[in-house]
């Protein structure tokens, strides 16, 4: 049966949807698109140019590879003004969904209350589990002295190190401390994509007002993954006007990244001096000692008995992060339970087989690659990307350089990671980056920001990734 060009449509939405994922979908592509096709080109109708801009800029890989996937062939996409998004049943949503934001704006002290227990039970993270040691010392005690004196010594408090390190349940137990402590506290917990897109949703619906009533009136306002800011001018200039609202109040600031303030690429030089104006602590790779006390505390909150040896064995192979042994560790009882034999070192080598191996390299591809797009203020995705801006380019020519040098990948594997490139692509980045190496003395490797164009030696730009994914 042939299809027609509503079927094609339809299965373009679907697999859209599933690329970017339900919430972005649903709030950049549901009620704000209309996708038609002509001829060899696909019309995205989109009600202004805003909405068309950040579709275009954010998503045009995603839109291309979906075209692919059901035509089989490439067709340019091009954008324009469809008049009918504007109509009356589009401005009884936003109207509706502005009424919600309104009521949640400005709460009062009952529904600050009931505002806390709903928040507190999805905050799942306390204080009282957390594991302290050398690596994360300092940065629990700053914990401690901002819930004891909020908005008085650390502010802000900012909080960065590599993923999976425990960044994530100092902030959640923070909130619930804090929570528990006054039940009338007016706290506000979110990811900085979160902000971003209930940012963008407001201006979207010209309710700026009640977007920043919620989030200024805050009395402890905590970010996790601000990184996610990079690259978004206007969400970085609002977000600067929130910091210093509630910091001039006398309120407390709370920030996690993956790494420090001034290795954030693509972030304004206004929030960086905000970011590193009150403390700025890093939270390090645990310890082999608090490896196997995480690793304990975890298996006595499982209600399981596993023997030192076993413990033992996970902390000293596993040592990149909290997660990995975690995973290890349930991968371990797991094995246990379905095999019906009891947790000791023998079975735990077997289960850990495809976890722990003596070829596995000292520093991960993703940890290269993570870095890179943090420090030029890009995403991952947009490594694997086909996009050819300055900065875009640069950071993929990086990221391979140093996955050629920290890694045993060869070229073509390389390559396949990073967005299906060929081995030539590889190659040709790695010999942009010695050329920049070999020039370094009268050339500067130069970047977009939103701050304008930046200039560093490539030998300084590797000196501060390699020293950021070292282990």
């Amino acid at each position: 049966m042939t299809m027609t060009a509503d079927d094609h449509v339809e299965k373009i939405n679907a697999i859209i949807a599933h690329k970017v994922g339900p919430q972005r979908y649903k709030i950049w592509f549901k009620n704000s698109t209309k996708l038609a096709i002509e001829d060899n080109y696909l019309k995205v109708g989109v009600p202004n140019l805003f909405i068309g801009g950040w579709i275009e800029n954010h998503f045009s890989d995603q839109i291309q590879a979906a075209v692919r996937e059901v035509t089989h062939r490439e067709m340019k996409v091009i954008f324009t003004i469809d008049p009918e998004l504007f109509g009356s049943q589009r401005r009884r949503q936003l109207d509706s969904q502005a009424e919600s934001v309104a009521r949640n704006a400005n709460p009062s002290p009952l529904q600050r209350r009931t505002n806390r227990f709903t928040r507190s039970s999805r905050l799942r993270l306390k204080l009282d589990n957390f594991v302290v040691g050398p690596s994360n010392q300092l940065a629990y005690n700053a914990a401690k002295t901002v819930i004891n004196e909020p908005g008085k010594v650390f502010n802000p408090l900012f909080i960065h190190g590599g993923c999976g390190l425990g960044k994530t349940h100092l902030l959640q137990g923070i909130c619930n401390c804090m929570a528990e402590a006054r039940e009338d506290l007016n706290w506000t917990y979110v990811s900085g994509e979160d902000f971003t897109n209930q940012f963008v949703l407001a201006l979207k619906m010209g309710k700026l007002d009640s977007f920043r009533r919620r989030f200024r009136n805050t009395e402890l306002l905590v970010i996790d993954d601000v990184h996610f800011l990079a690259s978004k001018k206007a969400t970085q200039e609002e977000f600067l006007h929130t910091f210093n609202a509630i910091d001039t109040a006398g309120k407390q600031v709370i920030m996690a990244s993956d790494a420090h303030p001034k290795m954030i690429g693509q972030l304004s030089e206004s929030l960086v001096n905000r970011f590193i104006s009150g403390m700025v602590v890093k939270v390090e790779i645990p310890d082999f000692a608090t490896r196997c006390t995480i690793l304990r505390q975890r298996a006595l909150e499982m209600k399981k008995q596993i023997p030192d040896a076993v413990i033992e064995y996970i902390a000293e192979h596993l040592r990149a992060n909290i997660r990995e042994l975690e995973g290890a560790l349930l991968k371990v009882i797991a094995y246990s339970s379905l095999s019906r034999t009891p947790v000791n070192l023998a079975m735990a080598h077997e289960a850990l087989a495809d976890h722990i191996t003596r070829t596995d390299p000292i520093v991960h591809l993703s940890d290269i690659e993570s870095a890179v797009a943090t420090f030029f203020g890009i995403t991952p995705a947009d490594v694997h990307s086909s996009r050819k801006t300055r900065t875009v380019s640069l950071a993929r020519s990086v990221a391979m350089y140093l996955a050629r040098k920290h890694t045993s990948m060869s070229f073509p594997e390389i390559g396949r990671f990073m967005g299906n490139k060929n081995h030539a692509t590889v190659i040709l980045a790695c010999r942009k980056v010695d050329e920049l190496i070999k020039k370094s003395a009268d050339k500067n490797a130069i970047w977009e920001t939103p701050a304008g164009r930046r200039e560093m030696k490539m030998e300084a730009i590797l000196k501060e990734l390699e020293h950021s994914i070292s282990r």
